[in-house]
């Protein structure tokens, strides 16, 4: 389980960020299609670490709402 961050890209379609896996973003015209884009890549960028044998990073990602 990860946390994702999903915001509106310049381009209209909606992009999903996983702070806890450096690089791992992928975007929909959806919201629903961004969710499935970006589940599918978490799965893939967990599995190529495996892979690697490298270690997966553990999700610490705090999410706050800054006011300016």
């Amino acid at each position: 389980m990860r946390e994702a961050v999903i915001y509106r890209g310049e381009d209209g379609y909606l992009v999903a960020e996983v702070p806890s896996l450096p690089g791992c973003i992928s975007q929909g015209k959806t919201r629903k299609e961004a969710i499935e884009n970006i589940k599918e890549a978490i799965s893939c960028y967990v599995n190529a670490l495996k892979e690697d044998g490298l270690p997966v990073p553990k999700d610490q990602f705090d999410v706050m709402v800054v006011a300016v």
